[in-house]
């Protein structure tokens, strides 16, 4: 929590080193959004590869050797560069900033960068949003070496730093300030918020012109001829009615539920596989990259394509029973890479199995009762991000970023704070926060 000293602090810091704090806003939100494009390109570009052996060759042959050496290697990156770079990479920001002895440089921004987009490019089911969170907050620190920052404005940098790396990586910034403000530096000061914001916005800018470049041909959000634009992801077609609160109701405490199974599965996981395995990264996720590989290479072709199945869940265009066995595969197999340490984001498995849910709650219910909400599944994203990671406002407008449809404000919102209650209920700590409880990889003694 955000002091009347550091508040007074940081306006005093702002009149005295204006230029600085300048320099500061632009440098973290430029290195922070081309990373994150760095990353999601280099993932994009391996899965390329990988689809491409699979249409030459048995996924038996290909997928689990691809998982292995992919492991292999990521583990091989990490343990050799910066353990400190493993995981999701949010425990440890949190844990930084909470006084713990966790590195944050330069050496585990670029050790991320290459591990992530290897594990994950090599099949590791993880997204890029919490390396993105790692990397933007990790050459924030750097900055403030550099500078020679007092330790409150350092605080500041590596917060703002990782929120523009959230945001740069989905292309929301407002999601990008608010999950600072929920997860990592909770403040309600104006002007601390609002260097937040400037350097949220400032990541998200960079991320879509540098996307124009061809760097990252996902989300076209800039061209020279129009400037910025809006590029939704997702287009539903949302119809809200009163009644489809109870719905809502209903879906977000069940998420809550599901949500805490999930959590407490991860968590036991990555605390048998530390006892088991101890440090040796390298073991571990050759092991977990090749079992990985295994479940998937027995699977339906649609699960080797990882975007494409994401897109079919959250449009609605899959079946209820697809919704349902993703829910499973991703349910299982990010277990598997969580307990590995693969260095990679829950953020997209969240997302994925969120959808999933909200599919096939609305396939039971169109079926048992002959009606069901519209925007059930994108509910059922906000819930289960919230319900995971305790950050309701952030999921809303996550959700928000890959619509760009205001109409799903109200539903979400209905599900995200049912979701958040129940599991509060349930447990009072986010996914992050006990894996903080636990000495994390490469945090110092």
């Amino acid at each position: 929590m955000v002091g009347i000293y550091e508040s007074t602090f940081f306006e005093k810091f702002i009149k005295n080193k204006y230029s600085l704090l300048i320099i500061s806003i632009i440098t973290i939100g430029f290195c922070a959004s081309i990373t994150a494009v760095l990353f999601r390109s280099g993932v994009h570009n391996l899965e390329i590869v990988r689809l491409a052996l699979l249409d030459r060759y048995k996924p038996i042959y290909i997928l689990p050797i691809l998982g292995m050496v992919g492991g292999c290697i990521s583990g091989l990156v990490i343990s050799c560069f910066q353990p400190a770079s493993s995981g999701s990479g949010i425990s440890h920001l949190i844990g930084f900033l909470h006084g713990r002895k966790i590195p944050l440089n330069l050496r585990v921004a670029i050790t991320k960068l290459i591990g992530g987009i290897i594990a994950i490019g090599s099949g590791f089911p993880l997204g890029a949003e919490g390396p993105s969170v790692q990397m933007g907050s990790s050459i924030a620190w750097q900055l403030s070496k550099w500078f020679k920052t007092p330790k409150v404005f350092t605080k500041l940098l590596v917060s703002a730093g990782g929120g523009a790396g959230l945001a740069a990586v989905f292309g929301a910034p407002i999601a990008g300030v608010v999950f600072i403000l929920e997860e990592l530096f909770r403040t309600s000061k104006p002007i601390i918020i609002l260097f937040f914001a400037v350097t949220s916005f400032v990541a998200d800018s960079f991320g879509a012109i540098l996307n124009s470049l061809g760097l990252d041909n996902e989300s076209i959000r800039f061209s020279s001829t129009n400037g910025f634009m809006i590029d939704p992801h997702h287009e539903p077609l949302i119809k809200f009615f009163p009644v489809d609160i109870i719905y809502l109701i209903i879906l977000g405490v069940f998420i809550a539920l599901i949500g805490e199974i999930y959590v407490r599965y991860l968590i036991t996981l990555q605390l048998k596989s530390g006892k088991i395995f101890k440090n040796n990264y390298v073991l571990k996720m050759t092991i977990c990259g090749a079992i990985i590989g295994v479940i998937y290479s027995i699977l339906p072709e649609i699960f080797h394509e990882f975007t494409e199945l994401d897109n079919l869940i959250i449009d609605g265009r899959a079946s209820s029973l697809l919704g349902f066995q993703t829910f499973i595969v991703i349910f299982l197999t990010t277990g598997i890479a969580v307990s590995a340490g693969a260095p990679g984001g829950l953020f997209m498995p969240m997302i994925t199995l969120g959808a999933s849910i909200g599919l096939a709650f609305y396939g039971l219910s169109d079926l048992v009762i002959g009606y069901a909400p519209s925007s059930l599944i994108f509910a059922g994203i906000g819930g289960f991000i919230s319900a995971c990671s305790r950050t309701p406002i952030t999921s809303i407008f996550i959700v928000l970023a890959l619509t760009h449809n205001n109409l799903l404000l109200n539903p979400v919102l209905v599900c995200c704070a049912v979701a958040y209650v129940t599991s509060k209920f349930l447990n009072s700590h986010s996914i992050y926060e006990r894996q903080l409880e636990n000495k994390l990889m490469g945090e110092e003694q």
